[in-house]
């Protein structure tokens, strides 16, 4: 959520001054916007559904979505960007899978609301 203030626009919660908030570091924080913003497209759910029976390769994800692979490599992209997914060279193949650090911290962040 962003606050309307005219001020800063930040979240809501960093606005409010919410104790938890001050707990998670800076970083944490700036990449969950990222992290929301990438799991909301459905293409991209998809990938990490399809990602966490397994690392593959763009060629092996783009089979199962109606889009190029040009567009498969994009939503990957994004998903590294967010730390969603990590990728390792294999010969001249990429491999993805799923990154469970990145979703350890969101899955930390997200917990603070169970707690409130």
């Amino acid at each position: 959520m962003i606050a309307a203030t005219g001020t800063a626009r930040r979240p809501l919660l960093l606005q409010k001054g919410v104790e938890n908030a001050a707990v998670l570091p800076q970083e944490w924080q700036m990449s969950f916007a990222d992290a929301f913003l990438a799991i909301a497209d459905p293409n991209r759910r998809y990938l990490l559904e399809e990602l966490r029976r397994g690392p593959k390769t763009v060629g092996q994800l783009a089979a199962g979505l109606p889009v190029s692979r040009p567009a498969v490599s994009q939503h990957l992209k994004i998903l590294l960007d967010a730390g969603l997914v990590d990728v390792k060279a294999q010969g001249t193949r990429r491999i993805y899978a799923v990154s469970a650090a990145g979703f350890i911290k969101l899955n930390l962040w997200l917990d603070q609301f169970w707690e409130a």
